[in-house]
């Protein structure tokens, strides 16, 4: 595991990706397992941005759901260039990673046509033909776009981008990325990468035993409820970034979310007033703070050194957890920045930007590189 090489690579890309497109738009895609994102870059500024819920791991149909959702709303995506990262290839609908790699890279490639180039960090931007040896570079690496580009506005930084299912804390040195590891597999061993997300993660991988008005209980390992309804009860989950269906499949409102939860520890939710559960509900959200606190404080001892004054890094927020990451950044006294704030973006499309910050990352870059 070794130090991430400056952005350079990706400018020298430049006549790879094909120059003299500038006036072209450029579209970022991120293909996670659980949506599809995509910014839209016109003039070197990011004019939209999208999310389309997409279960990727059902099969590929719903990726083309999504595209043809985007491509209506975005008439500009006929003359578009598209710079693609994924995460998708994790899905258990490929054997392995490589093979996720590949059939994503050539199912794009048919739906948005051969220009497509893909994110690949200090390989540059990659074309179809090329994919299968760079394979391992493009897997799972938008979390390297987003922190490129942070470095280059935030030199002392550690990126904090907590999504729907997981979280990245990536530490910035120097104005580069530094993280100690690349792959998923080296990144989940670094606390760089916390498999805990706002949204989609089972309330049961947050706390063995958890406190309920003065008594503990056990809790139980059953698919009984999710983060998101935590975030409902405190009011923090926007309801647009609320796109996936209950555990149950039963309603969104407080009373179905209080009954949720009241599971997890083998209650109902009419055995307590509603004051009771939503203190519940914290006792929740503070167990997955202390989880990712723990990862975090691993990443920010890389600042401390013996020799010279230890710089003040600042949490750069993104994800639709962003709220989370400046709790964190109260908790260790940090300044704290939203990832938007170092985006030219239109107004009207900055809180999608936070939101969605790794497809926004790829397009700027890309547009740069090409242009």
């Amino acid at each position: 595991m070794s130090s991430m090489p400056p952005a350079s690579p990706l400018a020298a890309a430049a006549s790879q990706a094909g120059a003299g497109s500038a006036a072209l738009p450029v579209i970022g895609w991120d293909i996670g397992g659980a949506h599809v994102k995509a910014a839209l870059v016109l003039d070197g500024r990011v004019r939209e941005v999208r999310q389309c819920a997409a279960p990727l791991w059902q099969g590929l149909s719903h990726l083309d759901a999504a595209i043809d959702e985007i491509r209506a709303q975005w008439p500009l995506c006929v003359t578009a260039r598209h710079a693609v990262t994924m995460t998708a290839e994790m899905t258990d609908g490929f054997a392995n990673r490589e093979a996720g790699v590949r059939g994503l890279a050539a199912h794009l490639c048919a739906r948005l046509g051969d220009g497509v180039r893909f994110f690949a960090g200090s390989e540059g931007w990659v074309e179809a033909a090329a994919v299968g040896e760079h394979w391992s570079s493009i897997a799972s690496a938008n979390w390297l776009a987003t922190a490129w580009w942070v470095g280059e506005r935030m030199p002392e930084a550690v990126l904090v981008d907590i999504g729907s299912t997981t979280t990245d804390l990536i530490p910035v040195r120097e104005g580069q990325p530094v993280p100690l590891g690349r792959n998923d597999a080296d990144r989940l061993s670094s606390g760089e990468l916390v498999y805990l997300g706002a949204v989609r993660t089972p309330l049961c991988a947050l706390a063995r035993r958890i406190a309920f008005e003065g008594c503990e209980y056990n809790v139980m390992n059953e698919f009984f409820a999710t983060t998101a309804d935590i975030f409902r009860l405190t009011g923090e989950l926007a309801p647009e970034h609320d796109q996936y269906p209950a555990a149950d499949g039963a309603g969104k409102d407080a009373g179905s979310t209080r009954q949720r939860i009241a599971r997890m520890i083998g209650r109902d939710a009419s055995e307590a007033d509603a004051a009771a559960w939503s203190r519940f509900a914290s006792a929740w959200r503070e167990a997955m703070l202390a989880e990712i606190d723990c990862n975090l404080a691993r990443v920010l001892s890389r600042f401390s050194s013996p020799t010279r004054a230890s710089p003040r890094p600042t949490v750069v927020g993104a994800g639709c957890g962003l709220f989370l990451g400046e709790a964190l950044a109260r908790r260790h006294g940090l300044p704290f920045a939203h990832f938007a704030g170092l985006v030219p973006a239109d107004e009207r499309c900055r809180a999608w930007v936070d939101t969605c910050a790794p497809s926004v990352a790829v397009a700027l870059l890309f547009a740069r590189a090409v242009g």
